[in-house]
């Protein structure tokens, strides 16, 4: 019998109801830009949908393009629930959402690697990888998952681990992170205006707790990215009350490609 990690956030985060699932997903794409390549990475939030959901289309109309070549996706978060040092891998054999199931990648390539630890309470209540899911099951046809919750680790330590992942163009990084939380309209403005320069620039060291709350995951990837000599594009940057919330406390979303 296959060990599924089950959907956590499934009705309060995105619709439970496949139909409904697909058709808010399949809105969001239609509504971007689908560029002409598929990026090596993105960078997509991981909010309610109705908040951060046109925000991660960007991103994904843009992966959309390697549909049929992409095979499998490293998928990074922050961990929101649990504290832990490292990387934290899932013994689950696939992750489920209302969409089916994705099977996961037991990704030897970095099992050995010091920081890293299969660790399933991570994965458990985690809300930043699941919400990327019904979005990959949306725009890809078929692909396999090395799903990675990162706790306290440096930016080199994502790299690395990355570095062994990264492959070809059959593999696709995608990074889970909001940018500003809880902060008024016009300075939330100013913070994510901030990350995305230094996102753009690929300059992991100007960015702390207060710029995403998945800066370890995005400072390791920007690392991987200027290694590669990597450009980023920046699609959108919004925040909650741009999308369906207030202007008072707002929580920051922006859409990256790298290529």
């Amino acid at each position: 019998m296959q060990h599924l990690r089950r959907p956590a956030v499934a009705g309060t985060f995105y619709p439970s109801d496949p139909g409904e699932l697909r058709a808010m997903v399949q809105g969001f794409l239609e509504a971007a830009n689908s560029g002409e390549a598929p990026p090596k990475a993105i960078i997509a939030p991981h909010a309610g949908y109705i908040y951060s959901g046109p925000i991660a289309g960007s991103a994904y109309a843009r992966l959309r393009l390697g549909r049929s070549r992409i095979r499998r996706v490293v998928l990074l978060g922050p961990s929101h629930r649990v504290a832990f040092h490292g990387l934290a891998l899932s013994s689950a054999d696939g992750f489920a959402t209302p969409l089916g199931v994705v099977p996961v990648d037991r990704c030897g390539e970095i099992v050995e690697l010091p920081f890293v630890h299969t660790f399933d309470p991570a994965h458990a209540q985690e809300h930043s990888l699941e919400v990327q899911l019904p979005f990959l099951q949306e725009i890809l046809e078929s692909f396999s998952l090395v799903p990675i919750v990162v706790g306290e680790a440096e930016p080199g330590e994502v790299a690395a681990a990355l570095d062994r992942l990264w492959g070809g163009e059959e593999t696709a990084v995608v990074v889970s992170s909001d940018l500003s939380h809880y902060q008024s309209y016009p300075t939330a403005k100013r913070l994510d205006q901030a990350a995305s320069a230094a996102i753009e620039a690929l300059h992991p060291e100007d960015l702390g707790p207060e710029s995403a709350c998945g800066c370890l995951p995005v400072r390791g990837l920007l690392e991987a990215a200027r290694a590669r000599g990597l450009k980023v594009e920046i699609l959108d940057v919004r925040n909650s009350g741009d999308t369906a919330g207030d202007k008072d406390r707002v929580v920051g979303y922006g859409a990256y490609a790298f290529a």
